[in-house]
């Protein structure tokens, strides 16, 4: 049995503050220093990501901008993974002001899908030429943790042609240890849960009822999801709630404790900012707004401060914000998004979203827009379902050793993607920039790419390395 850390003291507001005031000098120097330090590809430490946090100066910021592109790109090359939220219920008892699935929203259509339901709403995404999911649901679900188990077995079980889903993710309230075991034992990739704020006060200000109220056992999901064998696990904030330096600080404290406590961090980090909200006025008006620039600098330090983890990007963000954010490090992005359960296959228009979105494109138009500027898009699944997961996964990515597998896997999978659901202009688009991907590839990643393709189209699927 793991010690159990219930007090939570690896999270320290004090040393945050401290450290912040230590970091307001802008001196060049040491950005410099921290900025050289990055291109070495082994992160950064919690004080060098406060002397980031405090670049003010516009010439500053592009440096940073350019080291974040160089890490990108060294690590993640230019692949971009793909996936999309299947919400299965809104219904939840958490009292949360700034989102519109709160309990006191009268004036929100409550919706549970039954199992047939989710079936039909997996089968549209998987016409669409979805690979990855992320289940979401309220805190308050009819049928407990079974409905979420039955949910992610159902999503297993729909299969069409040449289209399936290969990889469930949930983002789900926080679990005890046991219910965590099941929810492993229902063969799901990442476990995600983000804190919303790290800052205590603030997080009493906006939580105000419901299991979510309670800070500690919200800080703490993730000891008891990687407790249970959960090695893959997803944080993040919600940015606009409190100071984003404070929050970007308290994240690294976390990474760092459970680094130290499970030898191994968060697998991916998302940073969702409020977007307006169907009947929630602090949704509209953010205690602490985050600007455009500001944003895209916290992706680029996050980039260089953790560089072998995933960077979600959200629809909730704007289809020019998301592209921005590509090269200063986002690697995943979600794609022709619904945030209200049924929102895929049902044709009624009703309040049932949790917030506004800022990207309405189509899963084929996101795809061809950045692949028409070079990017990969990628749906592979392989290291959930070869088994490189948490500790396995970092030691092939922390060396750089994880992108000969991810390079063979990714071409694959876009190449399914171009020959099962793509129309012609994207075909077009796409082969081009699988041959300009192989162009750069290392001899031995070459043929294996070329031995996948061609199973590929001699109509096998689901080919990986």
């Amino acid at each position: 049995m793991l010690k159990r850390v219930s007090e939570n003291s690896w999270l320290d507001p004090s040393r945050i503050e401290g450290v912040l005031a230590e970091s307001q000098s802008g001196d060049f120097g040491q950005v410099r220093e921290v900025l050289a330090k990055a291109t070495l590809l082994k992160g950064l430490e919690y004080k060098d990501v406060a002397v980031l946090a405090s670049v003010t100066d516009p010439g500053l910021v592009e440096e940073m901008f350019a080291t974040a592109r160089r890490v990108k790109e060294a690590i993640y090359g230019h692949r971009i993974v793909f996936f999309a939220p299947l919400y299965i219920s809104n219904i939840c008892g958490n009292e949360c002001s700034y989102c519109a699935f709160r309990k006191s929203n009268d004036e929100l259509v409550r919706h549970a899908l039954t199992q047939e339901q989710i079936a039909k709403e997996t089968q549209v995404l998987i016409n669409q030429g979805h690979k990855r999911l992320l289940l979401v649901a309220g805190e308050s679900n009819p049928g407990g943790l079974q409905y979420i188990l039955d949910a992610i077995a159902t999503v297993y079980s729909v299969k069409n042609k040449n289209g399936e889903i290969r990889r469930a993710n949930v983002n789900i309230a926080p679990q005890d240890v046991e219910s965590f075991r099941a929810i492993k034992a229902a063969g799901i990739g990442t476990y995600q849960c983000f804190q919303e704020t790290y800052d205590r006060d603030v997080y009493a200000k906006v939580h105000l009822r419901g299991k979510k109220a309670d800070f500690d056992w919200r800080v703490s999901v993730m000891d008891r999801a990687m407790e249970a064998g959960i090695d893959d696990v997803g944080v993040g904030f919600l940015l606009g709630l409190a100071d984003w330096r404070f929050e970007i600080l308290s994240l690294m404290q976390h990474i760092a404790h459970l680094e130290g406590l499970f030898g191994v961090g968060c697998h991916t980090i998302s940073i969702p900012r409020m977007e307006p909200a169907h009947g929630s006025v602090m949704a509209s008006a953010p205690p602490s707004p985050v600007s455009d620039e500001d944003f895209k600098k916290i992706v680029a330090i996050l980039r260089m401060a953790v560089p072998y983890t995933g960077i979600i990007m959200t629809t909730r963000e704007s289809p020019e914000m998301r592209q921005a954010t590509l090269a200063l490090g986002v690697s995943q992005i979600s794609g022709g998004s619904r945030t209200n359960p049924g929102g895929y296959a049902s044709e009624e228009k009703f309040d049932a979203s949790q917030f506004q979105l800022g990207d309405h494109r189509t899963l084929d138009e996101c795809v061809r827009d950045i692949a028409s500027i070079g990017y990969m898009p990628s749906f592979c699944t392989a290291c959930y379902r070869l088994g490189r997961t948490g500790k396995d996964f970092m030691d092939l990515a922390k060396p750089g050793l994880i992108k000969k597998k991810c390079e063979p896997n990714s071409v694959g999978t876009f190449l399914e993607y171009l020959l099962d659901y793509a129309p012609p202009e994207t075909q077009r688009i796409g082969e081009k920039v699988i041959r300009e991907e192989m162009s750069h590839m290392g001899d031995k990643e070459a043929d294996v790419s070329e031995r996948i393709m061609r199973a590929i189209r001699k109509g096998k699927r689901d080919v990986f390395c």
